[in-house]
């Protein structure tokens, strides 16, 4: 007996994903607390960001808006999607 899923055309890995959100909007959680939310522009393998319309959360507050930002994968804590 097999330990795969049953219907293992349905897993997916992060890289997926990943690959998946590429050009949508995103939240990005920083190990120190704030949150930028942009779209996906590109990303690496070790999780470097570039994101475009860019804004910088603080606290849930709109601190700052940038055009397009880099940030450093180490410094990433998530990714996620934003719901709507």
């Amino acid at each position: 007996m097999s330990d795969a899923p049953e219907n293992a055309a349905s897993a997916r890995t992060p890289a997926d994903f990943l690959k998946s959100i590429k050009g949508k909007p995103v939240v990005v959680k920083l190990n120190f607390g704030v949150d930028y939310r942009g779209i996906l522009a590109c990303l690496d393998g070790y999780m470097n960001i570039a994101m475009e319309q860019t804004e910088e959360y603080v606290n849930g507050q709109l601190k700052n808006k940038f055009g397009d930002a880099f940030i450093r994968g180490n410094n990433v804590l998530y990714i996620s999607t934003v719901t709507e």
